[in-house]
């Protein structure tokens, strides 16, 4: 006989134990709690989180700013303290002993502990194991994501081209579709935008995203700004705009931009001023997924260590032809992409003059990116649930030792 709804088989509540590491994945955590307990009202939650997945009612034994670290330098640096919280992590998980261990994101912290809990289940019965954010396996290390199915009994993929990849590796994945998509309007709205960011609607306006990390500000930021600089000298009355994505940044990008009237530094605010942009001038990674989901032209260009990058394209890591994400959802040039020697100030300008000159009237680009927009649009959260309360009523019936 089934267990009521919201009860394991031994007539307890359902336990979630789920992990979040950074705002992005407290965010996705917190839709999560919400929509299981739509499914399991008398669920239990505990893990690591933020305060958004405290709010949604999370036990959260330890905050994920604690998983929050970047770079070889800094992991090492702090290597002993999270292997310390790793293994204070699965004491508790064998005390509370959950139905469903959640990934979210964090994979380097997270995929370890579900590949141990997986091993763990030979003895203990019942416990699955879900990841949530797919690594990116479709850009490079395709390997990866067999390894990955060693871990968790099923991935929760963002994006439609994702779980195909895993099947090829005989791996579980599930295309739940991608939270930005849920959130961002299909129709973003221009015009309240330029009000709330105080720019003219009668002069064309860039947006200058160079990354939000200082170490992509340090490499990228004085060519794209250079750039922007050209593209004023070719666009009468541009309006530029650079969000900093927090103090740090806007530091950083402080000093690249004296002597340049024609551009406000702003805290925060990327998404708005994206929205308010005739074209944006950007860093590959997630804001180009922003950037698509605002109908807006854009210019990408991205440069990484030149060693890194011999090393990468040496070994034949990278598998794809496209690097940007509307590129490589769209499986074909849409925006330009101009990667390492080609990220150029000379490049960067003259992509972007074109940009803004064309961009405004390219109604296809407008139409392909809202055809992306609505395949993206699943309501990931709920989509999320529902994969993994399959694996909850799909799971053994015999209690706990």
């Amino acid at each position: 006989m089934n267990a009521p709804t919201g009860q394991s088989a031994d007539h307890r509540p359902v336990r979630f134990a789920l992990v979040a590491g950074e705002a992005s994945g407290d965010l996705l955590g917190a839709g999560l709690v919400d929509a299981l307990r739509e499914r399991f009202p008398h669920a239990e939650f505990a893990g690591i989180g933020g305060p958004r997945m405290r709010a949604a009612g999370l036990d959260a034994w330890h905050d994920s700013d604690e998983l929050a670290v970047m770079g070889l330098a800094e992991v090492l640096r702090h290597l002993p303290r999270l292997l310390a919280l790793r293994r204070a992590l699965r004491r508790r998980l064998l005390d509370w002993r959950p139905d469903v261990y959640v990934g979210i994101d964090a994979p380097d912290f997270n995929l370890p502990v579900e590949r141990w809990l997986k091993q763990r289940r030979a003895r203990d019965g019942k416990l699955r194991t879900v990841h949530y954010v797919s690594p990116s396996v479709w850009a490079w290390r395709e390997g990866r994501a067999a390894r990955i199915g060693q871990s968790a009994d099923r991935v929760l993929c963002l994006f439609p081209m994702e779980p195909p990849i895993y099947a090829r590796h005989g791996v579980d994945a599930r295309f739940v579709g991608h939270p930005l998509a849920d959130e961002m309007p299909l129709e973003p709205d221009r015009d309240a935008a330029r009000e709330r960011l105080g720019l003219a609607n009668d002069r064309p306006a860039l947006a200058v995203l160079p990354g939000s990390r200082l170490g992509e500000i340090a490499r990228l930021g004085p060519t794209f700004i250079e750039a922007a600089r050209a593209v004023t000298d070719a666009v009468a009355g541009l309006q530029v705009i650079v969000p900093a994505a927090n103090a740090a940044c806007r530091a950083a990008l402080e000093p690249m931009l004296a002597g340049f009237p024609a551009a406000r530094l702003i805290d925060g605010q990327a998404r708005r001023a994206m929205i308010a942009s005739d074209a944006v001038l950007l860093a590959s990674g997630t804001a180009t997924l922003e950037a698509l989901l605002a109908k807006r032209p854009m210019v990408v260009g991205y440069k990484v260590a030149p060693l890194t990058y011999r090393i990468v394209k040496g070994l034949g890591l990278l598998k794809v032809d496209h690097y940007a994400l509307p590129n490589v959802l769209a499986g074909e040039a849409v925006v330009p992409e101009l990667m390492q020697d080609d990220c150029t100030v000379e490049a960067l300008s003259a992509a972007t003059v074109l940009a803004l000159r064309e961009g405004a009237a390219n109604e296809g680009l407008s139409q392909r990116f809202r055809e992306i927009h609505e395949t993206l649009r699943r309501d990931a959260s709920r989509e999320a649930a529902a994969a993994i309360a399959e694996l909850v009523h799909a799971a053994p019936d015999a209690a706990r030792p």
